[in-house]
């Protein structure tokens, strides 16, 4: 039996995936932070447009304003700025937020926002006090 030793080459090539992976798993890593904090943005994205949407339904019945302004706050992402508006044709709701990665306190934040309007209904604007136009 003759026993042939490795080429030169292959020599020179032993653990070079383990220094290849070595290099790549930082890189994946940033890959993954980053995609986990696009799903934080999205999901934020989401509760804001729900928020907005209720809180409209809710401004547009003729729900006192600070009333509504509260329900939207309970659906909102924590730290969310309402803005609700009402006149005789139509009411407002605007909720933002920023989102900040939780892991990642020293990184910039992302503002979302979402509004929704919803067409007032009759006679809620005579019926609503001073002040909730």
């Amino acid at each position: 039996m003759i026993l042939v030793a490795p080429a030169a080459s292959h020599r020179r090539s032993r653990g070079s995936v383990t220094v290849e992976t070595a290099a790549v798993l930082p890189a994946l890593m940033v890959v993954l932070a980053a995609g986990l904090w696009a799903v934080a943005a999205v999901e934020a994205q989401l509760e804001c447009v729900d928020a907005a949407r209720a809180g409209a339904r809710a401004a547009s019945r003729g729900e006192a304003l600070e009333r509504v302004r509260g329900g939207v706050l309970a659906v909102a992402p924590a730290g969310a700025r309402v803005v609700v508006t009402r006149s005789a044709e139509v009411a407002r709701v605007e909720v933002s937020v920023s989102v900040r990665p939780r892991w990642g306190a020293s990184l910039p934040s992302v503002t979302v926002h979402a509004a929704a309007m919803s067409a007032t209904e009759p006679g809620v604007m005579s019926a609503t006090g001073p002040g909730e136009e």
